[in-house]
């Protein structure tokens, strides 16, 4: 029979549906009270699963301790255990990153790989309704909004389809505690716990109690209420965002245009989403961006530029945001010939660009097919009204060609400014042309000379691929 603690956990997956049925779980363990916990009620519930302990190296000999604890009590309960060591320290300083910032990158990365390589779907990890409370007030500390207040997610979906499980979100630490006592079970002590050095630890063991005790009711079961609350309303407007999101944005790579004229009535709730996007489509380092990086972006004029966390750059120009990520230096073999002639039909190498050139014969209905797969960088064009060869380059000044949509032929330059396109995508333009004319101005328009018409035949599809 299992006992409550089990139980409850069983109906808490059940409920949030945390595990896929017949799916292997990875148990990411330290040793400490509330991972050991967490393998002893997932191995009550016979669930599928294996362990991951990551050994930090960050405190000498108790580290080891705690590493040969997790081996032992896998071994008797029979549960595959793989240990790692990582050099946390080492990582910090030449990423130039805190202690806890390299710490958690390398442990997510390291979990992720054992995850893979055991064939498991989930990552569970042993936060409680503790840490979550400690989450939200550090985040008021902070600094923070609504998504802020959801606190920690039931689950999370990382890199490569692995989704991190909380399992034991449904419980309070004195649960967990009680819970192992009343099975005789050790557990490790992480010194470093109750260090004040560390604000996670001035919360739990000051702030959190100091609250608790000016409180007539359970502090730590109030905040779970609001981080519940608040990821129902959070979702709701992620899926308003969703829906516009599409008609708003030209994402490339490294780069997020937004259309500030188009969401000037959208709630403040759905800016900060889509801002909020717009950085992590960057890999803004989403963790050191606070509310007032988000105040200023939403108040920037056409004259303001701001420098974000890891090299991200947000500025206005003619009603458009636009979020870029600054570059590295390129290494020279990327850097772009004058021309190149195109391979129709094949495979064409343009500087850090592929481009693929495909015929394909078509009929009327198969044109509507195609806008449901165009993007910026997949365009088709007449082919018979092509005159090959056809060559691709970067702009010329003087430059003239004529655009889909207008009533004909313009310069590139004034054409460009007066489709309000950003000085960065400028510098990343392509000219795609034949023997007589441009064709192509890559990835913003195709010219009305050889655009694909009800009378097309055959297709010349081009894409565009930028390699990094």
């Amino acid at each position: 029979m299992l006992k409550k603690l089990e139980q409850k956990t069983a109906d808490f997956i059940a409920a949030e549906q945390l595990t896929p049925a017949g799916g292997k779980i990875l148990l990411a363990i330290s040793g400490g009270a509330d991972s050991t916990a967490l393998l002893y009620i997932l191995a009550a519930l016979r669930l599928d699963i294996c362990c991951a302990q990551i050994n930090h190296q960050l405190r000498g000999d108790d580290a080891q301790k705690d590493e040969d604890f997790v081996i032992e009590q896998c071994q008797k309960l029979k549960v595959p255990v793989i240990t790692n060591k990582i050099d946390v320290r080492d990582y910090a300083k030449k990423s130039k990153l805190s202690i806890e910032t390299a710490a958690r990158i390398l442990r997510i990365r390291n979990l992720v790989d054992i995850a893979k390589s055991q064939n498991c779907s989930c990552i569970a990890t042993a936060h409680h309704k503790n840490d979550n409370a400690e989450t939200i007030i550090d985040r008021l500390i902070r600094g923070t909004g609504l998504r802020g207040l959801c606190g920690i997610w039931p689950a999370k979906k990382f890199t490569d389809g692995i989704t991190f499980i909380r399992p034991l979100l449904c419980a309070a630490r004195d649960e967990i505690i009680q819970y192992l006592n009343s099975r005789n079970l050790n557990w490790c002590t992480d010194r470093t716990n109750t260090d004040f050095a560390y604000r996670r630890n001035f919360i739990r063991h000051r702030l959190l109690p100091a609250l608790q005790n000016d409180s007539q009711s359970d502090i730590v079961e109030r905040l779970a209420l609001l981080s519940k609350a608040s990821r129902g309303f959070y979702l709701m407007i992620c899926r308003t965002t969703d829906t516009i999101w599409p008609d708003i944005t030209v994402a490339n790579e490294n780069e997020i245009i937004v259309d500030s004229d188009k969401i000037a009535s959208q709630p403040a709730e759905i800016k900060i989403e889509i801002v909020r996007r717009a950085l992590a489509h960057l890999d803004c380092h989403e963790q050191d961006v606070t509310e007032r990086h988000f105040t200023n972006i939403l108040r920037l004029s056409d004259a303001g530029r701001l420098q974000l966390p890891n090299r991200v750059t947000v500025h206005r120009q003619g009603g458009k945001t636009i979020f870029e990520k600054l570059l590295k230096t390129k290494p020279a073999q990327s850097v772009a010939p004058e021309h190149v002639v195109l391979k129709v039909p094949g495979v064409t190498q343009f500087g850090p660009c592929t481009i693929n050139a495909d015929i394909i014969e078509i009929e009327p209905k198969d044109l509507a097919g195609f806008k449901k797969t165009k993007t910026n960088f997949v365009e088709w064009f007449y082919f018979e009204k092509l005159k090959l060869p056809l060559e691709v380059r970067p702009r010329k000044r003087g430059d003239k060609f004529w655009p889909l949509g207008l009533a004909g032929e313009k310069r590139v330059g004034k054409f460009l400014t007066a489709a309000k396109v950003s000085q960065s995508l400028r510098r990343r333009l392509l000219v795609v042309a034949d023997s007589d004319k441009i064709i192509w101005l890559c990835p913003v328009r195709i010219s009305e000379q050889a655009k694909v018409t009800g009378r097309t035949q055959k297709v010349l599809q081009l894409q565009v691929v930028e390699n990094q």
